[in-house]
């Protein structure tokens, strides 16, 4: 049975899911997804209770890299490299490229298909998709509150020096 547990952020409310083996889901939800029963008690799950931690230093600036287990659920070969490749080789603070990750990926995924993997990225902040953007901007982001995706990875991403704080 996957356990839920939630943290306030200055994001939104972030939710975790964890099957005792590893993290598997995090979403801006505060009710559990199906399948999930929501943790009177994360410290029940220790692997929850550390997620939570770390997203919790992560937001206080205090931790720079996630390192508990996560599992990336059933996935394409393509989308599980594309999705270890920003795992791995894209550290806090740094921002590639659509294009860029799909080069750095080994893979023959398009561009414009790397967007849509990272809007089915299961474990968002933890393998960090908000650190994707456009040659030309931003890009898109399905993370955050719903109607508040854009300004969410603007916020993450100036959280983590990446982009000059906003003047509005």
């Amino acid at each position: 049975m996957s356990v839920f547990g939630t943290l306030a952020t200055p994001v939104g409310v972030i939710g975790v899911v964890s099957d005792g083996t590893a993290i598997t889901r995090v979403t801006w939800r505060s009710t559990p997804p199906e399948g999930s029963a929501l943790s009177a008690d994360p410290a029940g799950d220790p692997l929850l209770a550390e997620a939570l931690a770390q997203l919790g230093a992560y937001f206080a600036g205090t931790l720079r890299r996630f390192d508990v287990p996560v599992d990336l659920g059933a996935q394409t070969v393509a989308t599980r490299a594309v999705l270890t490749a920003l795992w791995e080789t894209v550290g806090h603070g740094e921002t590639i490229t659509y294009g860029g990750l799909a080069a750095r990926s080994g893979t023959e995924v398009p561009a414009r298909g790397i967007g849509s993997i990272m809007g089915a990225n299961p474990v968002p902040l933890i393998v960090p998709c908000h650190r994707v953007v456009a040659g030309d901007g931003l890009g898109g982001y399905s993370g955050g509150d719903a109607g508040h995706g854009l300004e969410t990875k603007r916020w993450l991403l100036e959280h983590e020096g990446a982009l000059p704080t906003s003047l509005f």
